[in-house]
């Protein structure tokens, strides 16, 4: 057995452990019974310590050696042994101790911001981001960094991203998000709302997301949907990767864009080498990747006039009272847009406005410029400046996303870098005139084949920029989600 082949038993061990931890996290999110909570912190800490040792342990480190000396001829099992080299180094920068800390700190953070956001009172929640961050910190002192210690926690996310690089993007993209925004708003302040009025049983909802996520390639034999506090997508392995949606039954276009969403995350991991689970190149690129498979699906996709000429008569079955409803009138309401308090119900023009505000209060917080007391003040005076209104209560302002509480600082980046990524990666697809015309059809298997041979197939073999570079012939650039967004939404 070569070392590599050594190797890789030792990363199939570890993704056993990883995966075991994902589904004890899974069914925290879902089904747990509150009182459990205490034993399974201890759960998740124990498997995220053992999976850590084994990373960083000699023998681990003796086989990287060995690999790197006997370098693969195969391209994919070299750039396997250069991430893995790169895993490591960064692993045995952190004290296990530190790991399982983090681990059951996050669990209780979780449950905390549950019952924070439920309560309406970030006090409830603060105690525990102050240790997330904490935390946070600790591990970018430890991993080191080039200008300050966002850098090391937006690397955990985006592989080669710099925070001065990323606040410059977002610095010249404010002005013409926010001049969108401001025009799309005016705009759809003319249509006049009520049209989808009505009552959408939760039991219909959720056939019609079964539908729809199935018609988009989603695999229902190797992956499922449920419901949560906020809509997340996990793998607990190959051939399982978990949906999550929650349900208004005054709205039920915010289950299924959250289920499309989703599903985009689900696709690509149903779409990655499944035989190299839990080496790179069987592991995302970065979340940039991941959010832009679930923002094409979700809006270029699932926000189109040809999507719904085929999926309103379907709604209209499910829904009577949505008979009377015309495509145009629908369409209408559907791209309403508006200055609104929830990120992940907001409307494609002011989405990106939701994302700058979050990046510059975690990147204050991480440099220790804004204290976590503070945070409820001056994320409503930032909306307010963003957006021109100020959050009525926390749960609609600093505490309705989850994210910090999974030690997620670093993240909200990814999503507009993902809104870039989507657009210019649809824009490219769309030049095979074969999938421009299966789309008009709402055909969606050689769009999906497209991202499976360009995207989904590489892992994380190739560093985010030479996949979209790869895939599109050009790095990322603004212009397309700009003139999207435009063309969309102030025509």
């Amino acid at each position: 057995m070569t070392a590599y082949q050594s190797l890789r038993e030792v990363v199939s061990e570890i993704a056993l452990l990883t995966s075991t931890e994902a589904v004890l996290g899974w069914d925290q999110e879902t089904y747990m019974p509150a009182h459990a909570l205490e034993h399974r912190a201890r759960q998740l800490s124990y498997l995220t310590g053992k999976a850590h040792g084994l990373l960083t342990s000699k023998k681990t480190l003796k086989l990287l050696e060995r690999a790197e000396k006997e370098m693969p001829e195969n391209p994919t099992h070299a750039a396997n042994v250069r991430g893995l080299r790169r895993d490591i180094d960064r692993a045995t920068k952190l004290p296990q101790k530190l790991v399982e800390e983090e681990s059951e700190v996050c669990a209780h953070a979780k449950a905390a911001w549950v019952e924070a956001r439920g309560k309406s009172n970030f006090s409830m929640f603060a105690p525990h981001l102050e240790k997330v961050l904490g935390i946070a910190r600790k591990k970018a002192d430890l991993f080191g960094y080039e200008d300050e210690p966002y850098d090391a926690l937006l690397d955990l996310y985006e592989r080669g991203a710099k925070t001065r690089e990323v606040a410059a993007l977002f610095a010249k993209l404010r002005p013409q998000l926010a001049e969108i925004a401001r025009e799309a708003v005016a705009k759809s302040a003319k249509v006049k709302p009520g049209t989808l009025k009505g009552r959408y049983p939760i039991e219909k909802q959720q056939i019609l997301n079964h539908e729809i996520a199935q018609s988009l390639g989603f695999d229902f034999e190797a992956g499922r949907i449920d419901t949560t506090a906020h809509p997340f997508c996990t793998t607990l392995g190959p051939g399982d990767v978990r949906l999550t949606t929650r349900y208004d039954e005054k709205d039920f276009l915010s289950s299924l864009f959250g289920v499309m969403h989703e599903a985009g995350h689900g696709l690509y991991e149903q779409g990655l080498p499944g035989l190299d689970y839990g080496l790179p190149s069987g592991s995302a690129a970065s979340l940039g990747i991941h959010e832009s498979q679930s923002r094409l699906w979700e809006n270029h996709v699932g926000r189109s006039r040809t999507f719904w000429a085929k999926w309103l008569p379907r709604a209209q079955e499910l829904f009577p009272h949505l008979r009377k409803v015309k495509l145009d009138a629908f369409m209408k309401e559907m791209l309403r847009s508006e200055f609104s308090f929830i990120r992940v119900e907001a409307d494609e023009a002011t989405y990106d406005l939701h994302i700058l505000l979050r990046f510059g209060i975690e990147r204050r917080l991480v440099k220790g410029e804004l204290a976590v007391q503070d945070v409820p003040k001056v994320w409503n005076e930032e909306y307010r400046e963003l957006f021109g209104m100020t959050p009525p209560d926390d749960r609609h302002g600093c505490l309705q996303d989850i994210h910090w509480s999974m030690g997620g600082l670093g993240y909200f980046a990814t999503y507009t870098l993902g809104n870039l990524n989507a657009a210019q990666l649809f824009v490219s697809a769309k030049k095979n005139r074969k999938i421009a015309a299966s789309l008009e059809k709402c055909d969606y298997a050689p769009l999906l084949q497209w991202l499976r041979e360009n995207v989904h197939s590489k892992g994380a073999a190739l560093l985010p920029q030479e996949i979209i570079t790869q895939a599109t012939g050009k790095p990322t650039d603004a212009k397309w989600h700009i003139k999207h967004l435009r063309e969309r939404y102030v025509g």
